[in-house]
C-alpha cells in the first residue's frame, strides 16, 4: 500500500472514506468490502482518512486507540492499494459537503464505489450524510454502498465503545471488538529496578500520552522486542508498596523467557487482559507472593 500525504489523481478507482481510528471490525468490514469492489472493477481501492481526528479541531483531550503508523500497517494488511492521511484544516472544516464531494473526491478519484459505514459525515454541517451520497450517485456517476454496524454481543461497534472498555480495564471485550489487540509502544527507560532484587526484572515505558489510558493494575501482555515476541506481565501504576506510592505512573513489563539489556530499545506491547487492580502490599516479600500468583495466571 502507498501512504500520500498530499491529494493527487488516480482516476479509475473505488473509494473508502473514514478515520478508522482502531481499525476495528466495523472499519474491517467496509475495508474488504471497498478492496473487494475494486478487483471486482479492476479499479485501485483508496482510503481517503485524515493525520488527526477533526474532533481535535472543536475539543480538547482527543485519545488515538491507534497510531497512524499502526492504522496504516492495519489498513495495508486488508490489501488497499492507497491511503491518504490528510491534514484537516480550516479550508476542510468549512467546505460545503457538496465542495467535498465535488472538489476532493470527484475531481482527483472519478470513483466507481464510494463506500462509508452507516453514520459517516463529511462537510460543514456535516451535510456529507450516506443520504447525501445517495442522492449524488447519479450527478457524479458512481455507486454509494453503506456499510451496516457491525455488532459484538448486541452492541453496534465502534471506536468510542473501545476506549471505554480500555479505560475500564475491560482489554479483552475491547481486543474482541478490534480483531486485534490493544498496542502501546515506548522506549525502555531506567526504573529503581526493585523488580530485579525480588527475581522479576521488568522493562519500563512511560504510558503514551495520546492513547486511551488503562486502569492501574497487572494485565497479561505479550511484548515484541526486535521483531520477537514474547509472553509478558504488564503492571501499570504508581507502586504503591514502593515509596508510599509516591511514584509517577510507569509501564512495567516482566518479559518471560528473556534477559537482555533492551535500555534505549523501543518495544511494543500487546495489552491482552486484566489480571487485579493495583495493590498495596506490607512488604516486598508480600508483593513477590502475589507476582507469583499473577504471573501463573499470566
Amino acid at each position: 500500500m502507498e501512504v500520500l500525504k498530499k491529494l493527487c489523481v488516480i482516476e479509475n478507482s473505488c473509494v473508502g472514506l473514514g478515520f478508522f481510528d482502531g481499525v476495528h471490525k466495523g472499519h474491517s468490514a467496509l475495508i474488504k468490502k471497498l478492496v473487494e469492489f475494486s478487483l471486482k472493477t479492476n479499479t485501485k481501492s483508496v482510503v481517503i482518512t485524515f493525520k488527526k481526528n477533526p474532533a481535535e479541531y472543536f475539543f480538547k483531550g482527543v485519545t488515538y486507540i491507534t497510531s497512524n503508523e499502526e492504522k496504516e500497517s492495519l489498513i495495508s494488511s486488508l490489501g488497499v492499494d492507497y491511503m491518504f492521511e490528510l491534514d484537516f484544516n480550516a479550508d476542510l472544516k468549512n467546505m460545503s459537503a457538496e465542495d467535498y464531494l465535488n472538489k476532493i473526491i470527484y475531481s482527483n478519484f472519478k470513483p466507481k464505489y464510494i463506500l462509508t459505514g452507516f453514520n459517516h459525515t463529511f462537510g460543514k454541517g456535516k451535510c456529507g450524510t450516506p443520504e447525501f451520497l445517495r442522492a449524488n450517485q447519479e450527478k457524479y456517476g458512481y455507486k454509494y454502498v453503506e456499510i451496516p454496524p457491525v455488532k459484538y454481543n448486541d452492541e453496534i461497534i465502534s471506536s468510542t465503545l473501545i476506549r471505554h472498555c480500555i479505560e475500564n480495564g475491560d482489554l479483552k471485550k475491547a481486543n474482541n471488538l478490534l480483531g486485534h489487540d490493544y498496542l502501546i509502544t515506548g522506549t525502555v527507560q531506567k526504573g529503581n529496578q526493585i523488580g530485579r532484587t525480588i527475581g522479576f526484572p521488568t522493562a519500563n515505558i512511560k504510558y503514551p500520552e495520546t492513547k486511551p489510558e488503562i486502569p492501574y493494575g497487572v494485565y497479561s501482555a505479550r511484548v515484541k522486542v526486535s521483531d520477537k515476541l514474547y509472553r509478558g506481565m504488564l503492571n501499570y501504576g504508581i507502586k504503591p508498596t514502593i515509596n508510599g506510592g509516591n511514584n509517577a505512573p510507569v509501564v512495567e513489563v516482566h518479559i518471560l523467557d528473556f534477559d537482555k539489556d533492551i535500555y534505549g530499545e523501543k518495544i511494543d506491547i500487546s495489552i491482552l487482559e486484566k489480571i487485579r487492580n493495583e495493590k498495596k502490599f506490607n512488604s516486598l516479600n508480600e508483593l513477590k507472593q502475589q507476582i507469583k500468583e499473577d504471573l501463573k495466571r499470566c
